[in-house]
């Protein structure tokens, strides 16, 4: 139990615990709570990964069952020393074979035991990356449409907890099946030695299962208001350390404490709660298990002087009954483990099902040095809800070599052109033509090939510098990496580093400047030496002095290439060989910027108002210059 927040009560039997966790981003809270004790469907497919180890699962109930034999067999062991090693009459050869006899069955307990736990353990853990890297490998080919819809932080979710429930699942399920057997094995075995002296015993089992269903009404509520707590405290501090800046420059930060505070107290006092509760349930399963032990001291004691039954069978029932509650609190255990593994197993199958909604066609070919780069919209209709196309009959062709700027307000449809032609969605109407054939007819490879991207904000992976900049093409030599580097202005600041192309960057890049960043996302394009380079604001987020540098190497960058770039300042845009300007999904003016300007459209009136970007169009000036492109 922490009084931070940042820990939660242990319940010692995990008994049916409620759990929630709020879904940063999300608009509702997603409940784990458990599923259904046992799901076919779900079943069905985890043993799809289970398989290739169904050796090693055969291996693991044998251990199991063996074990049990050796536990079960212990106390009859003791009851036969008692009642033969030890008269007065015995030799000397039966207290010897007595001896050798625990010592096999010490031996093969313990060989079984390690057996099981060695074998079981090394199958969950291989079942478990299994199920990572089949979700890995899933989720970097779904199709952006599901990725633009799911957040991180539930991938994330699914990725570790709920694939950490089924290994925890996998490595108990085997052991329930020997607490299966050691539960009806006791049970079996005492109404053996004397069916009376059981039948006693057993009626404490009703007792223990009704203050069961008692306790879990209120351990429910408890454990579920300890999470809702505990998630509470958590999102208020993540949100407190990631808005640190703004606390700071509002002078929150004492407020800010105050009100952690409160949170902090409320969820001690849950989890202290839930903490009683859950350490109920050990003094009752003690008491009953005394209760049973007297029943055999007095019951048994009078057969013993009566003459019933042997001292040993006495002794054996009080060793049975020691272990007999230890199977029902395992199966409990293992009783929620299994409800936690169904939900999981749930959610994990939603992921590894998510349909490829972007995949090549049966019959597709690859783009190759041969195809030029060319690229052409015909009567493209499209939109990420379908209902609502982003853009609407768009017709243009790129030349092989052309640069094209492509210009218009937010939301006029500039990226989502971008990211047809890689052929990240899937077009509702019309075609998009790469190299003069549909990219739906051509390999995702072949075309991720052909075109290199540069966006708004460039993503740096953890690694070395000289890795960030080959990640798109890791046939490059350290020459070519470099000569990259030269060219688009970066080498001069690499060399600058602790360790030159080796410095280790932080995560995403972090411990670089936006502008440097940029320049290595320019060398990575480069590298790739793509026939089709696009820019998608490449330039929006970097200062005068470093967009200068930018601009000098887009000229040898596009050198021999197709460019297409997104801009929204005029500067930028202004010496490409063609100019579209889209506005509302539609293409409503096309032509270099001298042509435009004379035109006197919505380009020529933005140029000669002086605006600097098109984000500064006006709405009444929309409105005007939609009907006169009309």
């Amino acid at each position: 139990m922490s009084p931070t927040g940042s820990g939660e009560p242990r319940d010692p039997h995990e008994d049916e615990r409620p759990r929630m966790r709020a879904v940063v981003g999300s608009d509702r809270i997603e409940e784990e709570i458990f599923g259904r004790v046992f799901d076919g469907k779900v079943a069905q497919r985890i043993w799809q990964f289970v398989r290739p180890y169904k050796r090693h699962v055969a291996i693991s109930v044998a251990a199991v069952v063996t074990y049990t034999g050796a536990q079960l067999t212990i106390p009859l062991l003791i009851r036969y020393a008692i009642d033969n090693g030890m008269a007065l009459d015995a030799s000397p050869s039966v207290l010897l074979g007595i001896l050798t006899m625990f010592g096999i069955v010490i031996v093969i307990n313990f060989i079984a035991s390690h057996v099981q736990e060695v074998v079981t353990g090394r199958m969950a853990e291989n079942v478990l990356f299994d199920i990572r890297r089949a979700m890995f490998g899933h989720l970097q080919s779904v199709s952006l449409s599901f990725m633009d819809k799911t957040e991180v932080g539930r991938l994330m979710s699914r990725l570790q907890g709920d694939v950490n429930s089924m290994q925890e699942f996998l490595e108990t399920s085997v052991l329930a099946v020997g607490d299966l057997l050691l539960l009806f094995g006791i049970v079996a075995v005492m109404l053996w030695l004397d069916w009376q002296l059981a039948m006693m015993i057993l009626m404490v089992i009703p007792i223990l299962f009704g203050v069961r269903i008692l306790w879990l009404t209120r351990a429910r509520a408890a454990f579920m208001a300890a999470h809702e707590a505990n998630s509470i405290t958590n999102g208020a501090l993540a949100e407190a350390i990631h808005g640190v800046r703004a606390v700071q420059a509002m002078d929150r930060a004492n407020l800010n404490a105050e009100l952690y505070g409160q949170l902090v107290d409320n969820t001690y006092k849950a989890h202290l709660r839930a903490s009683k509760l859950a350490q109920i349930m050990i003094p009752i399963v003690d008491t009953l298990t005394g209760s049973a032990m007297a029943v055999v001291a007095v019951a048994g004691g009078l057969m013993v002087v009566s003459g019933r039954i042997e001292v040993g069978v006495m002794v054996a029932f009080l060793f049975y009954i020691q272990r007999f509650f230890d199977p029902i609190r395992s199966l409990t255990i293992q009783y929620s483990v299994m409800q936690r593994a169904m939900a999981s197993g749930h959610r994990l199958t939603e992921v590894l099902d998510v349909d490829v909604d972007v995949e090549d066609a049966p019959n597709a070919t690859s783009l190759g040095d041969d195809d030029d780069g060319s690229v052409e919209f015909r009567n493209v209709t499209f939109g990420y809800n379908p209902e609502q196309p982003v853009l609407k009959d768009v017709s243009f062709r790129v030349n092989s070599g052309e640069t094209v700027a492509l210009v218009g307000p937010t939301g006029s449809g500039k990226s989502s052109s971008m990211a047809l032609i890689h052929r990240f969605y899937e077009v509702q109407a019309g075609a998009v033509l790469v190299g003069g054939r549909d990219v739906r007819d051509v390999t995702q490879k072949s075309l991720g090939r052909h075109i290199a991207m540069v966006l708004q904000e460039p993503y740096l992976f953890t690694g070395t510098v000289r890795d960030n900049i080959r990640y798109a093409s890791d046939w490059a030599d350290d020459k070519a990496v470099v000569e990259a580097a030269i060219v688009v202005g970066a080498h001069e600041f690499i060399e600058s580093l602790p360790q030159g192309y080796d410095t280790m960057l932080e995560e995403r890049g972090s411990n670089l400047s936006l502008g440097q960043r940029q320049l290595l996302s320019f060398a990575r394009a480069l590298v790739a030496d793509a026939k089709i380079l696009v820019l998608d604001e490449a330039t929006a987020n970097i200062d005068s002095y470093t967009e200068m540098q930018i601009q000098k190497a887009l000229q040898r960058l596009l050198e021999g290439r197709t460019g297409l770039v997104i801009a929204h300042r005029l500067a930028t845009i202004r010496n490409a060989d063609r100019i579209i300007v889209l506005q509302q999904g539609r293409l409503i003016e096309e032509g270099d910027h001298e042509a435009l300007v004379e035109h006197g459209g919505l380009y020529a009136q933005l140029y000669q108002l002086n605006y600097a970007s098109f984000d500064d169009l006006p709405d009444e000036m929309s409105d005007e210059d939609r009907a006169l492109a009309t």
